[in-house]
């Protein structure tokens, strides 16, 4: 754990700091956490797509200011970066899956969308940039030959695809114009207000319905499960004492593979294990991510959260909490889900 004094590392004087993206899981969670611990004017720049939920940040309302719009509109982004003096960029298409059904929607908001926020930043001398990415940036990765930050990129995915090409970007605008850009790699984070396409709330309101848990292939894909709190905490530090132009790894070391994590849902919940359905696995779907972490590690951070902690808490939090996700899960997403695992779990004999 590692809590930054309010402006006590940034070259001036931090007061307002524009949040993209925000009404998302990570997004929301640092808004909270930097309420919390700040006492700087958070500006929430979000778009609402299916994924962004005022709800997420129900109870803190009046603390923050919230501004519609996308990433993608050069005015809506001036605008609300007007007087800002950081900005963290959380907005971006972000599920796998759904970038083999639509990749140029990925290409639009995490390339596209990143430029704009960028020329933006250029040109109102933003003291800080911090962009939010992902591990997936490295490809497969695993524990003989981790990913580290000067490595080359390597996308084996439309979303990982994406989302190096906004760091990219990113690198270009520092070398190029001066501007003061820090990129995080974060792994899988878990917790409170995740989207239920993500696999583990997927799997922790499905069990609650007693519904089949989608598994795919034997379930032998390794990720590394990071609290979604420890995140934001990492994120606090390398938006404060991160150096311009460099990337941070941030890894919790929580690494299972996903049919155990689905197993640990199940008997947190006291669900049988038959509610497991292998169905046919997505294609390319990465056996593993492993990174080094030591950079950020060296810097005073470490999660606070291991493995058996996180996944208390994240499904205590779903338990607890059907009115939020019973309304995520209608509409729209009942669509995608059906496209998703319609086919797969009636091949399963899993329906």
């Amino acid at each position: 754990m590692f809590l930054v004094p309010c402006s006590l590392f940034l070259p001036g004087l931090m007061n307002r700091i524009l949040v993209t993206g925000g009404a998302g899981f990570i997004g929301s969670g640092f808004i909270r956490h930097m309420l919390a611990n700040h006492q700087y004017e958070i500006v929430n720049l979000d778009a609402l797509t299916y994924a962004g939920n005022l709800d997420n940040l129900r109870g803190v309302e009046e603390r923050y200011r919230f501004v519609r719009g996308d990433i993608c509109d050069p005015k809506a982004v001036e605008e609300a970066m007007a007087g800002c003096d950081a900005v963290v960029n959380f907005a971006a298409e972000s599920h796998v899956d759904r970038s083999f059904m639509d990749a140029g929607a990925f290409i639009q908001t995490d390339v596209y969308g990143v430029f704009v926020l960028l020329e933006q930043a250029r040109r109102q001398g933003i003291e800080r940039f911090l962009q939010i990415s992902t591990d997936e940036v490295y490809g497969p990765r695993f524990p003989d030959r981790p990913g580290r930050e000067d490595d080359l990129l390597a996308p084996a995915n439309p979303y990982a695809a994406s989302k190096a090409g906004g760091e990219l970007q990113c690198q270009a605008f520092f070398r190029a114009y001066g501007l003061p850009v820090v990129i995080s790699r974060s792994r899988n984070n878990i917790g409170p207000r995740q989207h239920p396409e993500k696999a583990v709330p997927l799997f922790v309101t499905n069990a609650i319905e007693d519904k089949p848990l989608p598994v795919y292939g034997e379930g032998l894909q390794v990720r590394d499960r990071l609290y979604v709190e420890d995140n934001c905490e990492a994120l606090d530090l390398i938006l404060h004492r991160g150096v311009p132009g460099e990337a941070y790894n941030v890894g919790a070391h929580n690494e299972r593979p996903n049919i155990e994590v689905a197993e640990v849902i199940l008997d947190l919940l006291g669900k049988p294990r038959s509610l497991i359905r292998f169905v046919e696995d997505r294609t390319n779907h990465d056996a593993r991510y492993s990174i080094d972490s030591s950079k950020l590690r060296a810097l005073g951070w470490s999660p606070r959260h291991d493995f058996a902690a996180a996944m208390d808490k994240t499904v205590a939090w779903y338990r607890d909490n059907e009115w939020w996700w019973r309304k995520v899960k209608s509409g729209d997403y009942a669509a995608y889900y059906a496209q998703q695992y319609g086919e797969r779990l009636a091949k399963s004999g899993g329906l």
